[in-house]
């Protein structure tokens, strides 16, 4: 896999609502299907994940914040896949909690989002 050291740019994020609408409905359709047949029909894809903004702020006021990653885990329990979101600083490396910061708080790794299913957010354009 090729490597960055670089964020991408602030504006680069955004997209149109209609194509995030068609994105997330070419997901509904399709989040199933792209599993192995031992997978299916279990929910192992979320359509969603909630974070409280609590969470998104300590990882912002991680020191030396440049950008959120989100990686994609599995539960060993289940085989259900989570989002997992870590602060990175400018030189796109992941901001982790090591030995070396016994006296300072721990940077945040955050986890546990209100998963969907089972709890899903109300109907909008991008979940219905």
């Amino acid at each position: 896999m090729p490597l960055t050291t670089t964020l991408p740019g602030g504006s680069s994020h955004f997209i149109s609502l209609q194509t995030a609408i068609d994105m997330t409905t070419h997901y509904r359709s399709n989040r199933e299907t792209i599993l192995a047949v031992a997978y299916q029909e279990q929910d192992i894809l979320p359509l969603s994940e909630t974070f409280n903004r609590a969470a998104i702020d300590s990882l912002l006021a991680v020191n030396g914040c440049a950008g959120i990653r989100i990686y994609y885990a599995m539960d060993r329990n289940d085989d259900t896949v989570h989002a997992i979101l870590v602060a990175v600083n400018e030189g796109n490396e992941d901001i982790l909690p090591s030995d070396s910061l016994l006296n300072e708080a721990e940077p945040e790794i955050v986890e546990i989002g209100q998963r969907c299913p089972p709890s899903c957010p109300p109907a909008s354009d991008l979940n219905s």
